[in-house]
């Protein structure tokens, strides 16, 4: 590896073994990159020196009415966050800062410039509660955090000696949509608009990004700065080929690595711009298109389901391509986006593990219920339990390889998803004798809910934690709107009755102790769980009731 730019060395240091590293393909033309230069610097920087500084970087709505930020004010923006960062909070390169907040104009500026001060990233959903911060915050050892000063609540509850989410090692955090003293805005003001980018290494951890696994212990990915190039430059230039003049808007969050590309760091490599919206609605999203003339969206299946029957109503006239990912795409639901806009749907296969989208495909390569190919610099096969590859047409797990691949912060599950130089996404899957790629189901019990994953047992354990729960057990159930939803099976303590009441106040715990999505949407009460005769809960039994 090339020395690294990091005085903190806690991310280089925390990387597996090389020997569990996955294959990593760097000979592709679209991925030679040179050994040193940071990422942020390459997406707001050069995209100015090629001429798009004048050119609308983000939008933004403010009291209704949109605004601009050009590339050029967004670098001025970045470089004076990035001073406080430094000159205010005395961060070094390779210090972790956690990220707080919605899609907005400051959300992304916290982005730049902390990796353009050589900081790693790690950014979080709005929605999560004080206990999945605590469990990132330790994980990552994390002793800043820029937040949204609207979400400050949960992470406040971190920096309470007095709480049980406490966080020892997080000593220094900023609000930022604020104007308040010592706020992001307020110290920034008082800086001068230049900063010398960090001298980063292509190999710098620059970002972890934390997805749940199927034990609720989240688990850090760990990307380079190279890797944020390489999702730029793979899935977009091939399938998505976007130019200077498109306009991007989506649902995902930043915090996602799937609408940390779309949304950000896809439109800034050449130019285009991006509306960042905070909570958006299918019928608010398709306004947002109408207004701000987007060419380019991002959304998860549930929302094309919900938009379809919307799109009379809007004009939605310059909107040429809509991409689909973080669950299953009904063929159901491609063809009713197909019949309501004309638009041929843009499916694929990504994951936090591998940064971005790998199987895709576009237009006149879309074949009826596919996913589509390996996307160009990434290779891919189906194998068996012992690796085998199995043949054409045969269900097994996908296997993968590319430029980027699966670095899980210090943690044991490494083993499980890389072997033998191979990622293994845990989706189970066939490949036809073209390449195309048939999704089949998720290899684990994961639950993909509206493009969010959720962790079964994670839900199991807060619900053990109710006074009127003597055990549970939480599956996900097909559903025509979502995907999936999650179920849970209850059993209940004597002297508690299941009734719509108990229903209702086990969904109101499990909202306030986790993120809200991951509430069980249906709880159906029984006697006794299924077990084997070592005590462990048979899933597959309460699938099949």
């Amino acid at each position: 590896m090339e020395p690294s730019a990091h005085v903190d060395t806690f991310a280089r240091d925390h990387l597996p073994p090389q020997d569990q590293w996955p294959v990593l393909l760097l000979d592709h033309p679209d991925v030679s990159y040179p050994k040193r230069f940071n990422c942020a610097t390459e997406l707001l920087d050069a995209t100015i020196a090629a001429g798009h500084g004048e050119r609308v970087a983000i939008w933004s709505e403010i009291d209704d009415t949109p605004r601009g930020t050009t590339y050029r004010q967004l670098r001025e923006m970045v470089d004076r966050w990035a001073r406080v960062l430094v000159e205010d909070m005395a961060l070094v390169p390779g210090n972790r800062v956690l990220l707080r907040g919605p899609n907005t104009l400051q959300m992304a500026a916290a982005f730049l410039a902390s990796l353009k001060a050589g900081l790693v990233v790690v950014p979080t959903m709005p929605l999560l509660r004080a206990k999945e911060l605590k469990q990132i915050v330790d994980k990552a050892q994390i002793r800043a955090a820029l937040c949204d000063a609207r979400l400050i609540e949960e992470l406040d509850r971190c920096c309470d000696e007095n709480d049980e989410f406490y966080c020892a090692d997080l000593v220094d955090v900023r609000v930022f949509h604020s104007n308040a003293p010592g706020s992001m805005e307020s110290l920034a003001a008082t800086k001068p608009t230049q900063f010398a980018a960090c001298d980063t290494a292509a190999d710098d951890v620059c970002l972890i990004a934390f997805t749940s696994g199927t034990t609720g212990a989240p688990k850090g990915c760990m990307h380079f700065h190279r890797d944020v190039l390489a999702m730029c430059d793979l899935f977009p230039r091939h399938i998505l080929k976007p130019t200077f003049t498109d306009v991007f808007c989506g649902t995902p969050p930043l915090a996602f690595t799937f609408g940390l590309g779309g949304l950000l760091c896809f439109p800034m490599r050449v130019g285009a711009s991006t509306v960042l919206i905070e909570r958006l609605t299918p019928e608010t999203l398709l306004r947002t298109v109408e207004r701000f003339h987007a060419t380019t969206m991002f959304t998860a299946p549930t929302f094309y389901r919900q938009m379809a029957p919307l799109v009379p109503r809007f004009d939605i006239a310059s909107l040429k391509k809509t991409v689909s990912a973080g669950e299953a795409l009904p063929d159901a639901t491609r063809v009713l986006w197909r019949k309501a806009t004309g638009i041929e749907m843009i499916d694929g296969i990504g994951g936090t593990e591998m940064i971005h989208i790998f199987i895709s495909s576009s237009g006149d390569e879309v074949r009826p219920h596919a996913i589509g190919k390996a996307v160009p610099g990434y290779v891919i096969q189906v194998v068996d339990d012992e690796m085998h590859p199995v043949p054409a047409g045969t269900v097994g797990k996908l296997a993968v390889r590319g430029p980027t691949g699966c670095r899980y912060l210090a943690d044991e599950r490494q083993k499980k998803f890389v072997r033998d130089g191979w990622n293994l996404p845990g989706d189970a899957v066939y490949v036809d004798a073209d390449g195309y790629v048939f999704y089949q189901a998720r290899a684990d019990d994961m639950i993909v809910s509206a493009g969010y994953n959720i962790s079964g047992p994670e839900v199991e354990s807060v619900l053990m934690q109710h006074e009127a729960v003597a055990e549970c057990g939480v599956i996900g159930v097909p559903d025509e709107e979502r995907g999936q939803v999650v179920k849970a099976f209850v059993v209940v303590k004597p002297g508690y009755v299941a009734d719509d009441a108990l229903v209702t106040a086990l969904q109101t715990f499990v909202k306030q102790t986790v993120a809200p999505y991951k509430y069980p949407r249906v709880i159906q009460f029984i006697d006794a769980l299924p077990r084997t005769e070592t005590g462990k809960l048979k899933r597959f039994a309460l699938r099949s009731m």
